[in-house]
């Protein structure tokens, strides 16, 4: 096992600035609808916004490598918040992120089984933090969002927090598969997010005879939504 530093705020605050004095450099235009479900409020609730200390899923939209970005800077913008990300092993394990993944405090999904990492997830979410989750699990490259992974709802379910879906588009033209960064596409590139309403789950969900994968396919297709909307009004 390599060495690996301890997770650290300040760290994170560091990565956060540095993704916005980049989004500066380039003029990079975020537009943002939907941000008032992330004011806070009095408790959650369906239809209510997050609150700020009391934890959350993020789930985000997956069809470039700089999404999960987007939305950091976003929450960061609103709350000071940190999102911890679910990473692969694979990255963990990678020479250069995979220090600064450890530094940031995000939780690794290992090769074998992520039971582990989804305990470690449920615990963080009770505490009070962010959790952020990319549910297609992998860069979908028809720019329609894929089938969803239930760990999403199920971890949300179990921690008894919100779901907050977030819609990204425009960002997978900076930076996706095959098509790696250019300075020339990202000067004043927009990026549109749209935030859609936290969704609460029962806890009824996590029996055996609940129906985790409709309440997954329900969130696909309100991100799908958000990503329609996105690109109905997309510069």
């Amino acid at each position: 096992m390599p060495w690996r530093p301890r997770p650290s705020d300040r760290f994170y605050r560091f990565i956060v600035r540095t993704g916005l004095a980049l989004r500066w450099l380039f003029r990079i235009r975020v537009i943002v609808t939907g941000q008032d479900h992330l004011s806070p409020v009095a408790q959650h609730g369906p239809s209510r916004p997050v609150v700020p200390g009391r934890g959350a899923v993020f789930a985000i939209t997956h069809f470039g490598y700089l999404d999960f970005a987007f939305a950091e800077l976003l929450l960061w913008r609103h709350t000071r918040a940190q999102l911890r990300f679910l990473v692969t092993q694979g990255a963990a394990d990678h020479w250069f992120a995979g220090p600064a993944i450890s530094a940031a405090g995000h939780v690794v999904v290992g090769y074998e089984s992520g039971a582990h990492a989804y305990d470690a997830a449920v615990a963080r979410l009770r505490a009070g933090e962010y959790i952020a989750i990319l549910p297609e699990a992998g860069v979908s490259r028809s720019f329609r969002v894929r089938e969803c992974k239930t760990g999403a709802v199920r971890m949300a379910a179990e921690a008894g927090v919100p779901v907050i879906p977030v819609s990204v588009w425009g960002a997978h033209r900076l930076m996706t598969r095959r098509h790696g960064f250019s300075p020339a596409r990202a000067w004043r590139a927009p990026v549109r997010i749209h935030v859609g309403a936290p969704v609460t789950l029962e806890p009824a969900i996590m029996a055996p005879s609940a129906d985790a994968p409709a309440a997954t396919e329900a969130l696909r297709a309100t991100l799908q939504a958000g990503i329609d909307a996105c690109i109905a009004d997309f510069p």
